[in-house]
């Protein structure tokens, strides 16, 4: 991997870090309200400001970056499961399957992915947590199948495979028991370049009042909430804006370098 991979790859885990441990690394409980610090800007007692609730910035950011990971990280496991069981099937057993499979693909995949998944949101009566993870994987899996049903297509002739089928083994063996191992790796590494924008459909979500509820902190939320103060206390914006663009920006950065190393076009 790269200089630039490596240095992504350390802040990443910085920021990994910071989100786990918020409990014990945030100075303020972040639903703390506060009527004496309201609208504070960057100081020594709250170095990222407060907001219009008197709540600590830097508290909220490092709860909403445990909230913001986790959901892009289970939505891209949740996605990279259904992905592989799909293209796996459609690649290994061809015909009528293959096509059927390959028409919803493209179906998906020709329309812009947020706006699918805000769809799915919509349908949901409950936003929530569960709602944008739902959401995402309900959009992301397809792109996950194309790539593993390529890939399927290379090796499903392979010995392995033909001295499988010569010796009785059935379809779903060949799939879930030999195929399987050999389409987990290029589906984690799928995982890893998606990663960077689930962060950011996470936080649209999330902007737009379907993710994650009040109080609750979230880097999207915060962004909304505070959008009306950019002008006048900028400092509520900046903060949670930040974290959302370093962590996608390191996020694809380190999907770049691992698709270069693997050589995968996507």
């Amino acid at each position: 991997m790269h200089l630039t991979g490596r240095i992504a790859g350390v802040l990443i885990t910085v920021i990994f870090m910071l989100s786990v441990f918020s409990s014990f690394i945030s100075p303020y409980d972040p639903e703390r309200i506060d009527l004496d610090s309201i609208k504070n800007p960057p100081h020594a007692k709250h170095f990222f400001g407060t907001d219009n609730k008197g709540r600590d910035i830097l508290s909220r950011v490092l709860y909403g970056g445990r909230i913001s990971i986790s959901i892009a990280v289970i939505a891209a496991f949740i996605s990279m499961g259904i992905g592989l069981v799909v293209g796996l099937f459609s690649g290994y057993l061809g015909g009528k399957v293959d096509t059927a499979i390959t028409a919803v693909i493209d179906l998906i995949l020709a329309f812009p992915s947020l706006l699918l998944a805000i769809g799915v949101s919509i349908i949901f009566k409950t936003p929530g947590i569960y709602t944008v993870m739902i959401a995402i994987a309900s959009v992301g899996w397809a792109s996950f199948a194309r790539l593993v049903r390529g890939h399927v297509f290379t090796i499903k002739n392979a010995p392995f495979v033909e001295a499988a089928e010569a010796i009785g083994c059935g379809r779903m063996r060949i799939i879930f028991v030999h195929l399987i191992p050999q389409c987990l790796p290029i589906g984690l590494v799928m995982a890893g370049i998606k990663l960077g924008g689930y962060v950011l459909t996470e936080a649209s979500l999330s902007f737009l009042g379907l993710g994650a509820q009040p109080p609750m902190p979230t880097w999207g939320s915060m962004v909304s909430m505070n959008g009306a103060y950019i002008a006048s206390e900028p400092w509520m914006v900046l903060f949670p804006g930040l974290a959302i663009a370093v962590t996608s920006l390191c996020f694809n950065i380190i999907g770049d370098a691992l698709r270069d190393k693997y050589g995968l076009k996507i």
